[in-house]
């Protein structure tokens, strides 16, 4: 991304200026669930090595990171996700309109107070100004980050709920040329029908009675098949603007790619459980959709008012669709931005309650009651934390020794990097890694592990290549695999049927595979 560098967080906090976690050493297990120090196997100590000696060098430091395998992208928001000056051209390609006031995107004709979008292909301060309005470009250090992150997905909504597929292509190219191969992405399937349905609905605090009522005739059923028509339709987008199948076929056509079902947690009670029970359906029904999130700020009066509701709401629901996956946007909170009894209970009733498989953020944790015991759950059930370290500095303020970062990884919690919205934030993957290395000191084992994590906790069926809990007791293969070396045919028969037939440990050994090239071609240090 050509943004890349443009918001550098680790340039503001160097990484000798921090201390190794979060929270104070007196408040840190004296002996978590971790992994023990494994030893290096020869190519990792030389790639590390090699990775220690360009340290001070920009460029080659940029090129280790971009070319390093990082596994799965899986906390991410597809509007978010694209870059803004792509956003920018859809609109002038749709002939959509732009409130100067408040650089809002809106449908034609133009009007007074707009102008076309297509004005900015040719008026470069007007195409800057809406560069800065739709995303984190140039803010200001010590403005109100939170809101104008938020607000920029109001000013370019116009344009990205027409084209889900021109969307994907866009950004499945840039996780593929990251060196990722495997993509998780948030969308809200059949919106309107949804609301729809949830306003026809209406509300029952006895859940199990509402769910029949969304049931009954039929309904949810063809509501599914709206969204199953809707993902249709943007495969069909996707394919013909990757040009995939063809000579000229984009990276984006070689990557694994998956739909999370976002639910807007900010509205009524009705239309909440009506996405959830959505989503669950199409994870049970359409390969394409794996898990439910919620989404929008966890610190809305209506999303704190109703918190534990939703998280009952997804206990209740996790019992009808006891195959659908869950990962939650929880603890995206900070001192100050809500109340203290606010920033008590969030992670520990997305774990608790809801059962969610992961975390995404889950910045308060040592502000929570118990936060000890919550993390110490969270490492003996897998719940991995998808981590985004720039959205959580330019939303929340929290960055370096304030993340809790260090303190998971203390408790054996499983760390997943991500980006959530790289387009609003201007960065990308490689931007998370290279930040994690400088400002935690982080070993190229270290790094490598954190890129398997991405895989082992993506919601992609079949057995795994790691056997146990690899973040408690390391990256072991499987004993059908042991003794296998990636990047050669397989021998055994055992595990070539394991990696063949399982789409977990296919992706997986492809990715050990990639590190095997990666450690060979990075195997003498610069001097």
């Amino acid at each position: 991304m050509a943004a890349l560098g443009l918001l550098s967080l680790s340039a503001a906090l160097p990484a000798s200026a921090l201390p190794a976690s979060g929270v104070p050493a007196r408040d840190l297990p004296a002996a978590g669930p971790a992994a023990a120090p494994r030893v290096p196997t020869p190519g990792e100590a030389r790639t590390d090595a090699y990775l220690r000696s360009v340290r001070e060098q920009p460029a080659s430091l940029g090129e280790f990171f971009r070319s390093m395998p990082k596994g799965g992208e899986l906390h991410n928001h597809l509007s978010g996700a694209v870059s803004t000056e792509y956003l920018i051209e859809l609109a002038a390609e749709d002939g959509l309109c732009v409130d100067t006031a408040t650089m809002t995107a809106v449908a034609p004709p133009c009007g007074p107070g707009t102008r076309p979008a297509a004005d900015a292909r040719t008026d470069r301060a007007f195409h800057d100004a809406l560069v800065r309005a739709w995303s984190m470009q140039d803010f200001p250090a010590g403005g109100n980050g939170h809101d104008h992150f938020f607000d920029t997905f109001g000013k370019f909504g116009e344009v990205t709920w027409r084209h889900r597929g021109k969307l994907l292509a866009s950004f499945a190219d840039e996780v593929a040329t990251q060196n990722q191969s495997y993509l998780e992405t948030m969308v809200s399937p059949a919106s309107e029908g949804a609301k729809k349905l949830a306003a026809d609905v209406g509300w029952d605090p006895d859940l199990d009675a509402l769910y029949k009522k969304l049931t009954a005739g039929g309904r949810l059923d063809a509501l599914v098949k709206e969204a199953i028509e809707e993902a249709d339709a943007g495969d069909a987008e996707f394919r013909a603007a990757a040009r995939c199948g063809t000579e000229r076929e984009r990276p984006a056509c070689g990557l694994t790619v998956r739909w999370i079902s976002q639910v807007s947690r900010g509205s009524s009670p009705e239309r909440v459980f009506t996405q959830m029970a959505l989503g669950m359906w199409l994870a049970e029904r359409d390969e394409r959709f794996v898990a439910v999130n919620l989404v929008q700020p966890e610190d809305w009066d209506s999303s704190l008012k109703n918190y534990r509701l939703q998280m009952r709401m997804l206990a209740h629901l996790r019992g009808v669709h006891p195959r659908a996956h869950v990962t939650l946007h929880a603890g995206e909170l900070w001192p100050g931005l809500v109340k203290p009894e606010d920033l008590a209970f969030h992670i520990a009733d997305a774990v608790g309650t809801a059962r969610t498989e992961r975390v995404g953020h889950g910045v308060d944790l040592v502000h929570e009651d118990d936060w000890q015991g919550t993390a110490r759950t969270m490492a003996a059930r897998e719940v991995a934390v998808e981590v985004p370290f720039t959205s959580n500095a330019q939303i929340l303020g929290v960055s370096g020794a304030d993340h809790p970062f260090e303190t998971y990884r203390s408790y054996g919690v499983p760390v997943v990097l991500a980006t959530d919205d790289p387009g609003v934030s201007r960065i990308d993957i490689t931007h998370e890694y290279r930040y994690a290395a400088r400002t935690y000191g982080l070993s190229y084992p270290e790094l490598k592990d954190l890129a398997r994590a991405s895989l082992e906790y993506a919601f992609v069926p079949g057995p795994s290549l790691w056997r146990g809990n690899p973040t408690a007791e390391g990256y072991r293969t499987v004993p059908a695999c042991r003794g296998e070396r990636p990047g050669v045919p397989v021998r055994s028969t055992a595990c070539r049927r394991l990696v063949e037939g399982s789409p977990k440990a296919s992706l997986e050994w492809r990715q050990e595979a990639a590190f095997a090239a990666f450690e060979a071609s990075h195997a003498t240090p610069v001097r």
